[in-house]
């Protein structure tokens, strides 16, 4: 017979987790103001709230930790840092950051200014937060099918050209200051975008002049689907995929927590020497010096390892294996998700797992606290709460899709949790029709509201 896929790595330390009983969960949650951010990790089982900084460490980088260069100015480990990320993308030009987020407030800070216009496939929120606070405007112009969570597509993260353009010919190149492309996408499942796709962005954008930026958080994970399901890269490796991949951006903002496989840390990385310069500014005085920008030495050295191990085809294989895995599951027991499923969460589709809910009582969410109820898993909404409310109406903006994310960590955790995490969202299916009713706020900040939100419960009876 033949062998079955085995993980490439065996496990060198555990830490525990501890269950908990329905009526725990009740109050704790209760108590957390049905905000999933408000748990204490102790309370929760299986955390799939993300996948940011939640990664296990190989043991090469925790070797690389101990042998960082802590020093301020000129550290051995900046240089290490510096040298992987330019052989791996081109990109000559390199600032740390504390995180992603931080390395978008840097790089904003120099181009984007009130009454900008940013387009791009499906901002996520710090992205999102990002523009707005500054006075600007972010445009989704990802694909309709990316809409669809029915419908196969197998790029669905890519930019519809045509609604590139309608954006250029509305507000003109004077007040587009870049064009985002998001690698995977997010907020459209955790889906690629195909390399033609990124042709076709970087000659629309050579047309007008604009540059590109790349918020490539997760741009092994979009190499990985390049090479398995766009035509011509079969026999690529992962790291020729990359460096073609950002061949076609002028720069590109990093969230190191995710395909650096660390747990903290980010970067800007960029072609343009002007650019960098300007940006060094911004860096120095929210971040830090420029050969450290927030991010100890040893985590710099952690992140240089880190990037090597996440542009394996080995690492990614065995990475995207258990996120299929976990989709086939809930496919199987007819639970509606994005497909084709995405690289780094599956993306339950709340809108038709629950249809008696109201939008405006948020369907993902009253099914992420459902889950939360039912097993202790705590997965996080995409959705009308994450999309926040419209800058100038201060109406709720209720995106196309309504999503619950199972985020899954790297190299955490195993089948069974896995198995877990499906039976219980199967039980909570098979009782859906009981499910009529959600929540309301009862506070929320001003923006990215997701994150601090309080909740009540609406009974019907």
């Amino acid at each position: 017979m033949k062998l079955p896929y085995a993980e490439p790595y065996k496990i060198k330390m555990i830490e525990p987790i501890f269950s908990s009983s329905r009526s725990e969960r009740e109050q704790w949650i209760k108590k957390a103001r049905y905000n999933l951010f408000n748990l204490k990790s102790r309370q929760v089982f299986i955390d799939l709230l993300t996948d940011s900084g939640t990664g296990a460490m190989s043991q090469e980088q925790w070797s690389a930790i101990m042998s960082g260069d802590e020093s301020y100015a000129g550290s051995r480990s900046f240089d290490q840092m510096q040298e992987t990320i330019t052989s791996l993308t081109g990109f000559p030009y390199v600032l740390p950051t504390h995180q992603g987020r931080a390395a978008e407030n840097v790089l904003f800070s120099v181009l984007v200014k009130e009454g900008d216009v940013i387009p791009g496939n499906a901002h996520f929120d710090t992205t999102k937060g990002h523009i707005e606070f500054r006075k600007a405007s972010a445009f989704d112009c990802t694909i309709d099918a990316a809409g669809d969570t029915t419908r196969y597509h197998p790029f669905k993260g890519n930019i519809d050209i045509g609604k590139l353009e309608n954006i250029y010919q509305v507000f003109g190149k004077h007040r587009i200051p870049m064009i985002i492309v998001t690698i995977t996408c997010n907020s459209t499942g955790g889906q690629p975008v195909s390399m033609q796709n990124l042709r076709e962005i970087r000659a629309f954008a050579d047309r007008y002049g604009i540059p590109v930026i790349f918020d490539a958080a997760r741009f092994a994970e979009n190499a990985y689907f390049i090479k398995t399901r766009e035509k011509g890269y079969e026999d690529h490796t992962i790291r020729e995929i990359v460096r073609e991949m950002f061949a076609l951006a002028d720069g590109m903002t990093m969230s190191s927590k995710k395909d650096g496989i660390v747990n903290m840390g980010g970067f800007i990385a960029l072609r343009n020497k002007a650019i960098y310069q300007e940006s060094t500014t911004f860096n120095i005085m929210f971040e830090g010096y420029i050969t450290y920008g927030g991010m100890s030495g040893r985590d710099m050295a952690a992140l240089a390892q880190g990037l090597e191990e996440a542009t394996t085809f080995e690492y990614l294989e065995s990475r995207i294996r258990q996120v299929q895995y976990l989709g086939q599951q809930l496919h199987d027991k007819g639970i509606p998700v994005q497909e084709p499923f995405g690289g780094h969460a599956i993306f339950v589709d709340a809108n038709r797992f629950l249809p008696h809910v109201p939008r405006a009582e948020y369907i993902a969410q009253t099914l992420a606290l459902e889950l939360y109820i039912e097993s202790g898993v705590r997965a996080v909404e995409i959705g009308t709460l994450l999309a926040d409310r419209d800058p100038e109406t201060r109406e709720n903006r209720y995106p196309r899709l309504e999503m619950v994310r199972l985020t899954i960590p790297r190299r955490v955790y195993t089948s069974n949790h896995m198995d877990y995490v499906a039976a219980a969202l199967q039980n909570i299916y098979l009782r859906r029709e009981t499910i009529t009713s959600g929540y309301r706020i009862r506070y929320e900040a001003p923006i990215m509201r997701h994150f601090t939100v309080e909740l009540e419960k609406i009974s019907r009876r």
